[in-house]
């Protein structure tokens, strides 16, 4: 059965990273991880190379890895995650670059790999990744004399603009960093929006360049087309799917589409979302199973091919809305049974 073609638009990930760099002062790097938030990191990253990115940064070691394979020499690979056990082989061998997190993790580098680059992760509020700025006073001295490349914040709030939170962390990020001559990176796309005193040497835009909330200027990369199975005729009272959960209301035609949970569409969007014909917007019928969707054409006229249920009429932010999720997840849930095609380069 198949589940339909999933569309990734290479030019407008490569002109959302170029409307981001443009409003920064500093370098622009991209964030790839989680296969490119899902749309394939070997393609994406080979695209943002081409428009200039020479700065990535991935989650762990096995995802840089794979990049760098798909990169070859080059370019800098920032692995998050830092120097994990185990990762000391890929991390020397695919001069791959560990944001510190700790000082267990200092010690590992040092210990197995003296010589080789690293940056650092600072904890400025998120408290998830990155030393404490306690735990970098202690060791900074020691730090500095091995020569990071980078020093790195993360932003916990960075797509709501006005919370206390962004300047606060700005705030720390700048206390315990600012005599130091060495490149800094604090803003993810959220960041960026923020304005230029976010910007430092290094900015890291991810879900922006996938075009994802908070850049609401972004093009929109991703659609979704998927194929009708069938088409059938309701009568009054007569039901679809599990639980009888649609009662049709009037004479009604119904499509069922080759897609469902198991493809990453999420159940939770049947009460708000459509499915798109010809730019007719047509509501789910009943409820979303594991391969099928059921949908109403009733006011289509026709019965059609295939359905969009991403794209320009509907987006990932609107998707995650009906769901009460957010884009990323919208993303990285997208299944591996889509037919994947690449456009615009």
């Amino acid at each position: 059965m198949s589940s339909g073609r999933l569309t990734i638009d290479l030019g407008a990930v490569c002109a959302n990273w170029r409307a981001l760099d443009t409003v920064t002062r500093a370098e622009t790097a991209a964030v790839v991880k989680a296969d490119a938030y899902g749309l394939g990191a070997s393609r994406v990253a080979r695209a943002l190379a081409t428009a200039g990115a020479r700065t990535f940064f991935v989650a762990n070691a096995e995802e840089g890895a794979a990049l760098r394979q798909a990169l070859g020499p080059g370019p800098t690979i920032n692995v998050f995650s830092g120097h994990m056990s185990g990762d000391t082989d890929m991390i020397g061998d695919l001069d791959l670059v560990p944001m510190l997190n700790s000082l267990e993790q200092m010690i590992r580098h040092v210990e197995s790999l003296p010589s080789h680059p690293f940056g650092v992760q600072l904890d400025t509020g998120m408290n998830r990744l990155g030393m404490e700025p306690q735990e970098w006073s202690a060791v900074r001295e020691i730090m500095l004399q091995m020569s990071p490349r980078l020093i790195i914040s993360h932003l916990a709030c960075a797509d709501e603009p006005n919370h206390i939170m962004n300047q606060e962390q700005l705030n720390v990020f700048k206390s315990i960093t600012s005599d130091l001559n060495i490149p800094r990176s604090l803003a993810n796309t959220g960041g960026i929006l923020l304005g230029r005193q976010y910007d430092f040497d290094m900015t890291r835009p991810g879900i922006g360049l996938y075009g994802g909330h908070p850049f609401d200027e972004a093009q929109y990369v991703v659609t979704l087309d998927i194929p009708v199975v069938q088409c059938r005729d309701l009568e009054v009272d007569e039901t679809v799917g599990y639980g009888n959960s649609f009662t049709a209301t009037r004479p009604t035609r119904i499509a069922t589409i080759s897609a469902g949970y198991a493809d990453g569409i999420m159940r939770a969007i049947a009460a708000g979302a459509m499915l798109f014909a010809d730019g007719v917007a047509c509501p789910i019928a009943g409820r979303i199973s594991m391969d099928l969707i059921g949908v109403d054409i009733t006011d289509l006229g026709e019965d059609p091919k295939d359905m969009r249920l991403l794209g320009a009429e509907q987006t990932v932010d609107d998707l995650a809305d009906d769901a009460g999720t957010i884009g990323y997840e919208i993303l990285t849930s997208l299944g591996s049974r889509y037919a994947r095609r690449y456009i615009g380069i």
